[in-house]
């Protein structure tokens, strides 16, 4: 079969199945439901390995033309190349394990075909946006994941605070949009072309001013929809929603979106150094927002979105720091172990009876071992631990930053390194706190037992995740010989002593983390408990409630934006419209119950009444003739 057909059944396998379960799914076997939505992604997944032991060099596929008005012809058009290539099997691999996950962690909710329909069509919209050749049809899989994301979220839409919480991820992410969509149209209209492959070779034709607005609108859409300082305050939030759909959407897939989308420009906005510097600070700036947020929350799936904010800056960085294979390496990898952290604690959630605060827990390496297990692979892989396919992603991105030379860039290394001993202190202050101790006391609910099945062959990838780019130890890695041809592929120049030196550094600092979270949490049980009892310190409670972002906005934005509704509502709506128009009908009712008076019956009323008006018409006649 040809790339393309291939290319088209990736597509149409999650579509068909979306709209066969959003048509049919109520009226269909519950099994056949979850049956069809499994084997819809996991085919998509098929077609996606296939491609990638056909693929010889990058390709366009244009399947139809979808939309065509003088100089604006919009094709349906597909480009594979080794970026999309990469992220289309990460995505039918992750998501398919994540929707058998469901099956079992979903079976007591009746709302089963929605569910699964809305993971279908994410699926479609994902990739969508990553196989995308034009910047409209990338613009709609973008929508397309922000809308499945927004109704996801709210997905116990009847708790209020679910509802608010999709409300709120779909407000903020439309700020992302809205940069992205003006850049849509300035590059139309500068450059009379919207394919991807054909801007990205036509960056010299315009000023480096020019490239530098284009990759800050670029930069606004990104922080929307990846999470990004200052767009970052909804991804917490979206935690109300089933685990299944944090590890799929807002872990593995959908935050992404934003890496990839600056990653796809790359070579049109590479030559303003300017843009790539706003790109690398804002990646450091949220690492390290992330990381400390994280260190003080006590829900568990909070702490894990504070880690995927934090880890996403990090790719945001390497891309900003030009080496846009180290941001794929990360992002690939870090796709398995937080897809496996929140799986995991999917299985944790449902054994504790629904329970989310981490001081609650403890003692469940006994009661869960698999789950332990697996947990501790993700949580070394987060801490990035030596030898893990976390600590290889990160140190690339680490590496390419240091080499990227300047006073900015070097300290954005040793902001990164800061991070990076951060992350390994509350990943496994996480550890401790849930699977350490005495408690241990779990409700076995049916099947556990696949649930935490799903969580091996990630710790797996996780893991090993490393073999994926390991220069330096045998030769180019894979995924540096396969983006060799990308503007941001190439490997970093340095050598052997420079690469052991700098994961030396990130080792020992990731081991530190380690070992004073073991002193404070796994050796201090009074620690523990002082903390769990006490009231929170003003520093904690500042990076509990992630620096106070939501009441600064709340003061900026919010307040305001009621105040002027409630003046608009009070006085200008009832006070202004509704009286007038109250004012006009009851002026109009007193008039006709005035005038219904002259209805007596009375002919005498009724003749003095033509008189009158036969009188004033020949009076207004004679007026007009004199």
């Amino acid at each position: 079969m040809m790339p393309a057909t291939y290319l088209t059944l990736m597509l149409l396998f999650p579509l068909l199945g979306g709209l066969t379960c959003a048509i049919a799914g109520r009226k269909l076997p519950r099994v056949l439901v979850e049956s069809l939505a499994c084997a819809a992604v996991f085919g998509s997944f098929v077609c996606a390995l296939l491609t990638a032991l056909s693929y010889t060099a990058p390709t366009v596929v244009t399947l139809a033309e979808w939309f065509a008005s003088f100089d604006l012809v919009i094709p349906i058009s597909l480009y594979l190349d080794p970026l999309s290539l990469s992220l289309s099997v990460m995505i039918g691999f992750v998501c398919g394990l994540i929707h058998l996950y469901s099956v079992f962690y979903m079976r007591e909710d009746e709302d089963y075909a929605r569910y699964f329909a809305l993971l279908n069509i994410f699926v479609f919209a994902m990739l969508t946006l990553v196989l995308a050749e034009s910047l409209p049809l990338l613009y709609l899989g973008w929508e397309g994941v922000g809308f499945c994301s927004y109704l996801l979220i709210g997905f116990w839409y009847r708790d209020t605070n679910n509802a608010d919480a999709g409300r709120k991820a779909f407000i903020t992410t439309r700020i992302g949009d809205t940069a992205f969509m003006i850049a849509l149209a300035w590059v139309f209209q500068l450059f009379g072309t919207l394919s991807v492959t054909k801007l990205n070779g036509m960056g010299f034709l315009m000023p480096v001013s020019v490239l530098t607005a284009l990759g800050i609108l670029f930069l606004i859409a990104a922080m929307g929809k990846s999470a990004q300082v200052p767009l970052m305050v909804w991804l917490p939030d979206a935690m109300a929603g089933p685990t299944p759909v944090s590890a799929m959407i807002h872990a593995a897939t959908m935050v992404t979106a934003g890496v990839y989308l600056l990653a796809r420009m790359y070579p049109l906005i590479s030559a303003s150094h300017a843009a790539l510097a706003a790109i690398a600070v804002t990646g450091a700036v949220t690492a390290f927002y992330g990381a400390t947020c994280a260190l003080a929350q006590r829900d568990l799936k909070r702490v894990l979105a504070y880690s995927t904010i934090s880890q996403i800056g990090y790719m945001m960085l390497g891309v900003g720091a030009e080496a846009v294979t180290a941001a794929t390496f990360h992002l690939l990898v870090h796709a398995f172990f937080k897809a496996l952290l929140f799986l995991g604690a999917g299985c944790i959630i449902a054994a504790m009876h629904h329970e989310q605060d981490i001081f609650k827990m403890g003692g469940l390496r006994r009661t869960l071992p698999l789950t332990f297990w697996s947990f501790l692979a993700g949580a070394a892989c987060l801490a990035g631990l030596p030898f893990t396919g976390g600590f290889f992603s990160k140190d690339s991105i680490l590496m390419a930053v240091w080499h990227k030379g300047g006073a900015l860039y070097q300290s954005l290394y040793l902001l990164g390194l800061l991070t990076a001993l951060i992350t390994a202190f509350y990943s496994f202050r996480l550890v401790f706190l849930v699977f350490g101790g005495s408690n241990g006391h779990v409700h076995r609910t049916s099947g556990l037992g696949v649930m935490q099945a799903v969580l091996i062959p990630l710790a797996i990838l996780g893991l090993f995740g490393g073999v994926l780019d390991l220069p330096g130890y045998i030769g180019e890695g894979l995924l540096t010989r396969l983006f060799a041809a990308i503007p941001g592929g190439g490997a970093v120049e340095a050598t052997h002593e420079q690469e052991i030196v700098m994961q030396a550094v990130a080792g020992t600092l990731a081991l530190a983390g380690l070992a004073a979270a073991w002193l404070r949490y796994g050796k201090g049980r009074a620690h523990r408990m002082q903390e769990a009892q006490s009231p929170p310190s003003p520093l904690i409670s500042f990076l509990a409630n992630g620096w106070y972002f939501d009441a600064l906005y709340n003061v900026l934005f919010i307040r305001p934006y009621r105040a002027l509704a409630g003046i608009l509502w009070e006085r200008m709506d009832k006070g202004v419209i509704d009286d007038s128009l109250d004012g006009l009908g009851k002026g109009i009712g007193s008039v006709g119950q005035r005038l219904g008076r002259w209805s007596t019956g009375r002919v005498a009323v009724y003749l003095i009444s033509f008189a009158a008006g036969g009188a004033l018409i020949l009076c207004y006649l004679a007026w007009l003739v004199l």
